[in-house]
């Protein structure tokens, strides 16, 4: 009888150690248009510490919500940006870092109403090294299995074209050559350059979508194009209708609303 209750005691305390290690920071997002409340996931341990401190330290306060994309996402972090042209009130020369990506595909991905990080493009960043400050939710749009493979083509022909205009800008000087002095030859090495992207595109081509994708993308909505690019760190777990308010505000041309909304405070949920 003494083993068997020294073994429910140690199951106990690992029931209870596994509990604790398992739960997972929340944060209250309060904006100029309702609540949002978030929850971050304990595997990207770098963004969720760094979001954690910065949201203590009140960078993310008053703080514009300066990139609304319909179909998107709403993105904020640029502590520069503050209502009614406001004092920056944080010294933004401490924020000139990037945290390590801790991408973590395909187990997240940018279905609706994902936290993910905001990052330089790969030809400046090519370890896809996330901002401190930016970061944006998820909104997306919903797909058909059909829109979905359809958009999977988009993709594929999006990659084929970025290679020959790779392979273009190698070839660059022999094509401006040749264009000026013998136009066949010229049109001859552009056909040669584009079935070369498309031989290394057949054999390299983008990931097709997994079922959990096409299950979330189908029913819930998402951007699958950014899977696998972006550091993804949280989820929201209420307030999504807050979420679509704002990313219904009408925008410039610069992808800016044309009025101002904001998020007042982040709050670390004890």
């Amino acid at each position: 009888m003494r083993k068997l209750g020294f073994m429910l005691l140690a199951l106990s305390l690992l029931t209870a150690c596994s509990e604790k290690k398992e739960k997972e920071t929340e944060a209250l997002i309060e904006t100029s248009m309702g609540d949002i409340r978030v929850r971050l996931f304990n595997d990207t341990p770098r963004h969720r510490d760094n979001f954690i401190r910065l949201a203590r330290e009140g960078v993310f306060d008053e703080m514009m919500w300066h990139r609304i994309v319909p179909g998107l996402m709403i993105q904020t972090g640029d502590p520069t940006l503050k209502p009614g042209a406001a004092p920056v009130a944080v010294d933004t020369s401490a924020l000139h870092y990037t945290v390590p990506q801790e991408i973590r595909f395909p187990k997240y991905i940018h279905q609706r109403g994902m936290l993910a990080a905001a990052r330089q493009p790969d030809d400046i960043n090519p370890k896809k090294a996330s901002s401190p400050t930016q970061w944006y939710i998820v909104t997306g749009e919903k797909y058909t299995q059909e829109s979905l493979a359809n958009f999977y083509q988009t993709l594929y022909q999006e990659a084929v074209n970025a290679h020959w205009r790779k392979l273009q800008d190698q070839f660059a000087d022999r094509l401006d050559r040749l264009e000026r002095s013998d136009k066949d030859a010229y049109y001859d090495l552009q056909d040669s350059i584009l079935s070369v992207a498309e031989v290394v595109v057949s054999n390299h081509p983008p990931r097709p979508f997994n079922d959990q994708q096409r299950r979330a993308y189908t029913t819930e909505g998402g951007c699958p194009h950014l899977d696998g690019e972006y550091t993804i760190f949280g989820q929201v777990v209420e307030g999504m209708p807050v979420v679509e308010r704002i990313v219904n505000v009408p925008t410039d041309e610069r992808e800016r609303p044309l009025r101002e909304v904001f998020v007042k405070r982040v709050t670390i949920l004890d």
